[in-house]
């Protein structure tokens, strides 16, 4: 099964950078490559097939990790203190809402589900990145303040 797994993360993640030439914005492969290989995992789980759930209990446990770096890239002007603050609230959120879905426990998925989602929104109270010209126009302004 693990290399059906693999198989599948870096199929879906070459399938991915192909996509990503032609998109406006840019997916990570392997991000793209592990959370489609999870979903479609629990999916044929779920549809009776003998799938070890460790499998994607591993692969989601990625996910957690990776979207929360993701977010937290949106909090350039809070301390690190509250950065870390919202990682520590974050990522055993995800965990729980990852473990909800393997053990179809859809009330605590839901209530980890809206818990992130406010865990989201963070950013824009506590110190979010400047809008995108206003950070464009501060990398400008550096960039010529550095070159001489």
């Amino acid at each position: 099964m693990i290399i059906i797994t693999v198989i599948s993360i870096l199929g879906i993640a070459g399938v991915t950078w192909l996509i990503n030439r032609i998109l406006p914005f840019t997916v990570c492969p392997i991000c793209a490559g592990g959370f489609l290989t999870w979903v479609w995992l629990l999916a044929a789980y779920y549809a009776g097939y003998d799938i070890p759930l460790l499998i994607p209990a591993i692969l989601m446990g990625g996910s957690v990790v990776g979207v929360t770096y993701q977010i937290e890239k949106t909090f350039s002007r809070a301390s690190e203190g509250m950065r870390m603050l919202w990682k520590v609230l974050f990522i055993p959120a995800g965990f729980i809402a990852a473990y909800a879905v393997l053990e179809q426990l859809w009330t605590v998925l839901l209530a980890a589900i809206v818990f992130l989602l406010a865990m989201s929104l963070a950013p824009l109270f506590l110190g979010s990145t400047p809008g995108l010209r206003e950070g464009m126009a501060g990398d400008i302004e550096k960039k010529m303040r550095d070159c001489c």
